[in-house]
């Protein structure tokens, strides 16, 4: 009898040749501990280095490795949804793919799956630099402030969900901050759990404060409208 396929995990990748392969490595032999079938969906956001190659690399070693390459570089949240949309497992892991998410902290992820819909990382020892820090602080708490959504971190890309059915995600810039908010008006529960922050050896950051905080203040705005304005109509009955 063939085993479902359970598990789908979801890399966005851009310009990142010298961090996939041994992240994949690593992330490999977690999989293989939990003894479930999974795959590993890594998508090539546009990168302009060897990417691409490494990626190819790792496909013909390991059969569970699948890719998607997108056309041009649309940034980390295209690459998640590219990536989400052609998953095919019930349940979806995502994790950068710079090495800072640390694939051994998958399986505590995976054990709150049989109470929750989503289990959200929360980095609460921060390897970065002190600027980045303060950004991503200030985001969370002008976000907590306008959305009451509780999540402690929502930047941080390790997650565990229920595939949720895409179609009712809107496919917007930023929407991998706001998942868990989007996430819960289809009535996901959700709960987070501490997880590792690994400093970054290799390959720089592609965040900035113009591309980090400006953006994702705007984003928050539209989501905070989008939240307001949703309705959820109750059926009385219905004659066909």
């Amino acid at each position: 009898m063939n085993k479902v396929l359970k598990y789908s995990v979801v890399i966005p990748v851009y310009n990142e040749e010298k961090n996939i392969i041994p992240l994949c490595e690593d992330l490999i032999a977690v999989m293989e501990e939990i003894n479930e079938l999974y795959e590993v969906v890594l998508v090539d956001d546009g990168s302009f280095d060897g990417s691409y190659l490494k990626i190819m690399e790792l496909r013909k070693k390991y059969s569970s490795v699948k890719s998607v390459k997108l056309a041009r570089n649309y940034g980390q949240t295209a690459a998640f949804w590219a990536g989400i949309s052609h998953a095919r497992g019930k349940f979806i892991i995502t994790l950068d793919g710079d090495r800072q998410n640390d694939p051994a902290d998958i399986p505590r992820l995976l054990s709150h799956l049989d109470r929750y819909d989503l289990i959200c990382g929360w980095r609460k020892n921060r390897r970065d630099k002190l600027w980045k820090r303060f950004q991503s602080r200030f985001a969370n708490r002008c976000r907590t402030l306008v959305l009451h959504d509780g999540i402690k971190d929502i930047g941080c890309s390790l997650k565990a969900f229920r595939k949720p059915k895409t179609t009712l995600l809107p496919p917007f810039e930023g929407l991998h901050r706001f998942l868990p908010v989007l996430l819960k008006q289809q009535g996901y529960k959700t709960h987070q759990i501490p997880v590792n922050h690994l400093p970054r050896i290799q390959g720089e950051t592609k965040y900035t404060c113009t591309n980090r905080m400006f953006r994702s203040f705007r984003d928050l705005l539209a989501v905070k409208w989008m939240v307001a304005r949703r309705f959820d109509p109750q059926m009385e009955r219905f004659d066909d």
